[in-house]
């Protein structure tokens, strides 16, 4: 028996994913599936670069703006509700459409990896928080590099979330985060994934970031993280995402505006480079223009 057909649109950001998959959903009765991890998060519109209700233009988003800022949630939650949105859409006679930037998001779907929901260690936690502070991160990256290194090769040095996670995944199961990735896809995988990722030149995509980057500051990102601040006393993950922890070390006086907008292109610039290393790997992806609709269209005929 066949098994049905996801669309994924995947690149880096600032790539345009949104409008084309909005177009693409539009042509072929499909609705969309988020995989960014930002995006999950209420409150936090514009340094996320969520769509608005005018920019859906009446296409159904799911797993979008659903997560308090003050929880956590796990790649294993994401795989979960995704593939229940799968199967909400399909039963709809509809095809469901994965769109996004976030690899773990998209590698837990495309390879079936059953990452397992482990219970936060909160003591362990608060440990490896400590050391990252004494002893700075690059000493923990290194330690998790020595249990895991093929895991550490995907995770920048500056990634305090997911080197944490390399290390507290360890501690509570005994195995290395790879090791559960490759038992985990023998299982297999439920459907037929087409996978796309959106290309451009490096220049035109920096260019991209940059200018993205000036309309979130005009449209009140500073005012964004500022009332956050005030709404909620704690952020497991989501001040650590881009944009938002910059604009909190600004608020803290540690930076001046200039060099806060600056650190958010470059760190932006850095992240999309990752992005693409990381959508390059899976060999059986499909390169396409940022514009190339057509491409996509006259392949799932």
């Amino acid at each position: 028996m066949d098994k049905p057909k996801v669309i994924v649109i995947c690149g880096p950001t600032a790539s345009g994913k949104t409008a084309l998959s909005i177009e693409l959903a539009k042509k072929i009765n499909g609705e969309i599936i988020s995989s960014d991890s930002m995006q999950i998060y209420k409150d936090m519109d514009i340094g996320t670069a969520k769509p608005s209700k005018e920019e859906m233009q009446g296409i159904k988003h799911y797993l979008l703006d659903f997560v308090e800022p003050n929880q956590r949630y796990s790649v294993a939650e994401y795989k979960k509700d995704a593939e229940a949105a799968i199967e909400e859409i399909l039963a709809k006679g509809k095809t469901p459409i994965i769109v996004g930037g976030t690899g773990l998001y998209v590698d837990s779907l495309i390879y079936g990896i059953e990452y397992q929901d482990i219970e936060l260690d909160e003591e362990y936690r608060n440990e490896l928080e400590q050391r990252a502070t004494k002893e700075g991160l690059q000493t923990l990256y290194e330690e998790a590099q020595k249990i895991d290194a093929k895991a550490m090769g995907k995770i920048s040095p500056n990634d305090k979330k997911r080197i944490l996670r390399v290390l507290e995944i360890y501690k509570a199961t005994g195995k290395t985060k790879t090791q559960q990735e490759i038992e985990s896809r023998q299982k297999g995988v439920k459907y037929d994934y087409e996978v796309y990722a959106i290309n451009w030149e490096r220049e035109l995509l920096y260019e991209r970031i940059n200018k993205r980057v000036d309309i979130m500051i005009e449209q009140g990102l500073i005012q964004e993280v500022e009332d956050l601040l005030k709404k909620y006393n704690q952020f497991p993950t989501a001040m650590q995402g881009l944009g938002y922890k910059e604009v909190v070390e600004y608020l803290q006086g540690k930076t001046t505006k200039e060099e806060m907008i600056e650190k958010i292109k470059m760190e932006t610039r850095r992240y999309a480079k990752r992005q693409i290393t990381w959508f390059k790997k899976n060999k059986q992806t499909i390169w396409i223009g940022p514009h190339d609709l057509q491409k996509i269209l006259e392949k799932e005929k």
